[in-house]
């Protein structure tokens, strides 16, 4: 059988999801059931311990799906993006809430009323996906819990032009591996925000980026040719460029979500033991230029 990427495939050796009977061998196979995040954002885990490496984190209200909970974790998908992993059962509400909306600010709060000066109850962040059942004032009402400021929230169908100047937005935002958040996130997720925010999917990882975004262009030698929307691959790296000389990513240089010329960047890197440039990539429908 072909063997599947476990990261975006969920099976193991005693249990794998139902739609992979046919790709994978396991003992048994179950469909899953669907839960949503009810807090800020929760931790993915490739193990079931606070211990282990943090992979990636769901967002307030993704979508995940579940097919084993055992001593208090999850063993399921988020479906934003199908990454697979561990998750503290305590931070998933069963079933789904239909998302009317999503966040576009960098990140807001839930207030318990519609009211600025009531108690925050949670804050969560850029590409939140909420279900809004009315108006109060300015304040838009959650169907689960709270409160949001309407001019924070847009409705879910309602994309973004330019990806690269919603990553710009985060300029300044930690640097944390495996984060995807707007209180801290690191170099793939950037790209992945901005590009779900104008509508296009994106895989989690540097490495799955590289391989499924954009157009591959020939040379990565040849510097000169690049332009804003333009992305940069390294082993485990990948940066967005914002014009013909400068480059933005989360890195751990910086220790944040930083615009650099990219000529020093590369020879940082590459000082640093992180190699030579692997591949460029380009989007071809891309708008930011216009």
């Amino acid at each position: 059988m072909e063997k599947l990427d476990p990261r975006i495939h969920a099976y193991r050796a005693d249990l794998a999801d139902e739609r992979l009977t046919d790709k994978v061998k396991a003992e048994r196979y179950v469909p899953g059931d669907l839960s949503h995040v009810h807090r800020d954002s929760v931790p993915l885990f490739s193990e079931p311990s606070f211990d282990g490496e943090l992979q990636t984190e769901a967002l307030f209200g993704e979508a995940v799906r579940i097919f084993e909970i055992r001593d208090g974790w999850a063993w399921g998908q988020i479906l934003t993006d199908d990454y697979v992993g561990y998750l503290p059962l305590e931070a998933l509400s069963p079933g789904l809430l239909e998302p009317t909306h999503r966040v576009s600010s960098l990140r807001t709060f839930i207030y318990e009323q519609a009211n600025l000066k009531s108690p925050p109850i949670a804050l969560i962040s850029m590409m939140s996906p909420v279900t809004v059942n009315g108006r109060d004032g300015d304040f838009c009402e959650l169907a689960d819990k709270g409160y949001i400021y309407h001019t924070h929230l847009v409705p879910v169908d309602e994309v973004e032009v330019d990806f690269v100047a919603v990553a710009e937005r985060f300029v300044g935002t930690p640097y944390l591996w495996g984060g995807r958040t707007s209180l801290g996130l690191d170099c793939s997720a950037l790209i992945q925000i901005g590009l779900l925010a104008t509508g296009q999917f994106s895989r989690r990882d540097s490495d799955l980026q590289a391989a499924s975004l954009g157009e591959l262009l020939n040379n990565t030698t040849d510097l000169s040719q690049l332009k804003r929307g333009d992305l940069v691959f390294w082993k485990g790296h990948i940066g967005v460029m914002v014009d013909e000389t400068q480059m933005l990513h989360s890195n751990a240089h910086h220790m944040a979500v930083a615009i650099e010329p990219l000529e020093p960047a590369v020879q940082r890197i590459r000082s640093n033991g992180g190699g030579e440039i692997t591949a460029l990539r380009r989007f071809s429908n891309y708008k930011g230029n216009n």
